[in-house]
């Protein structure tokens, strides 16, 4: 089975064709801190070739929703610290995944500070989870060209403090609606400048946090998650074949790991996108290694795997629930069904209670 097999992924040998995607879980303190509950939690699913993690933020402004960690102070480095030396000392490679949401959050849990985005614009086709319950968004502050500029360098920054924190690379996150992917979007940028307009000017904020990161810890540690067709985040795009191939004809350019290519959600559809499926589509484009994410289980995860476009796929909720998930596939065991009412915020429950197959 494919999917067990070894693989090369940039200067690492993963132990299999298995990753675990990054899944917002909200077990953070206050201060963006992970604790013990991480440690286990991280530790129990070394058996995937690849942990990608959680969504971390990479500065303060880049908070959008409560209890979620951070990788942009001494306190948050050594807390992550302990975290990747028990995955290492279990086996396990670990990246981190690089986040700044952008409009994609609330004044109340950024200390009543707004947002900010590309452009003012809102998003008007769903509620945020704060940590006062759903609320609406708010309409976010634009960013000035220099604060662009200064994001750019926090995700470098980032990138060093995740190396610092014992990571074997990072991710950077630029899918379900938020910054990156908010600069990329027709109905999200507005902007008149060399950040806005065309296609190749919504495109250059993507292409320069890529540039910084490899710039930051070396083009083998360095892969990016894109989401071409999945509207998550009131995100819609006038021609998203032609925005997501300059973009990837321009990521074509430059030397780093990998691309993790997220198909869209059959709960989010756009009527008038391309029926094109998004493996076939781009990961064709794509020079880097691809690992195909998104709604995949054993059977379509191997056939994917034998079309030779992705050579990795990425689980999300099937290693939440299923720790073991590679033994489990390996020996056509039964799968533990996920909570979703436990899937974010809380303590142990939902988290690290899971249980292991006994044979």
């Amino acid at each position: 089975m494919k999917l067990l097999d070894q693989i090369r992924l940039g200067n690492l040998t993963l132990k299999n064709s298995m990753v675990m995607s990054a899944m917002t879980r909200s077990r953070a303190d206050i201060n963006g801190i992970v604790g013990d509950l991480h440690i286990e939690y991280y530790t129990q699913r070394v058996s995937a070739g690849l942990l990608i993690t959680e969504a971390i933020n990479i500065s303060e402004q880049a908070i959008g929703s409560p209890f979620t960690p951070g990788l942009f102070t001494e306190e948050q480095i050594k807390a992550w610290r302990k975290v990747t030396r028990a995955v290492h000392d279990n086996g396990g490679i670990i990246v981190a995944q690089l986040w700044h949401t952008g409009r994609a959050g609330h004044s109340v849990d950024r200390k009543g500070v707004l947002p900010v985005a590309p452009s003012a614009v809102p998003i008007t086709a769903m509620k945020h989870f704060t940590s006062q319950g759903l609320r609406d968004y708010e309409i976010p502050r634009t960013l000035t060209s220099d604060e662009i500029k200064q994001i750019i360098k926090d995700y470098g920054q980032a990138a060093r403090n995740a190396m610092a924190a014992g990571f074997d690379g990072v991710e950077l996150h630029s899918a379900n609606g938020y910054l990156p992917n908010q600069f990329l979007a027709d109905n999200a940028n507005i902007r008149t400048d060399e950040y806005g307009g065309s296609i190749e000017n919504k495109s250059r904020f993507v292409l320069e946090v890529m540039q910084e990161l490899i710039d930051a810890v070396g083009a083998d540690k360095v892969g990016v998650k894109l989401s071409p067709f999945h509207p998550y985040g009131d995100i819609l795009f006038d021609n998203p074949t032609a925005t997501f191939s300059y973009l990837i004809g321009e990521l074509n350019k430059l030397d780093f790991a990998y691309v993790e290519l997220m198909k869209r959600s059959p709960a989010f559809p756009v009527p008038d996108y391309p029926e094109d499926d998004e493996i076939e589509l781009f990961g064709k484009q794509l020079k880097q290694v691809v690992i195909a994410n998104s709604g995949y289980n054993k059977s379509s995860a191997g056939a994917e795997l034998e079309k030779g476009i992705a050579k990795l796929i990425s689980f999300g909720t099937l290693f939440l629930a299923n720790p073991d998930l590679p033994r489990r596939f390996d020996k056509d065991a039964p799968l533990n069904e996920p909570d979703r009412a436990t899937m974010f915020g809380g303590g142990a429950e939902g988290y690290i209670d899971y249980p292991f197959l006994k044979w």
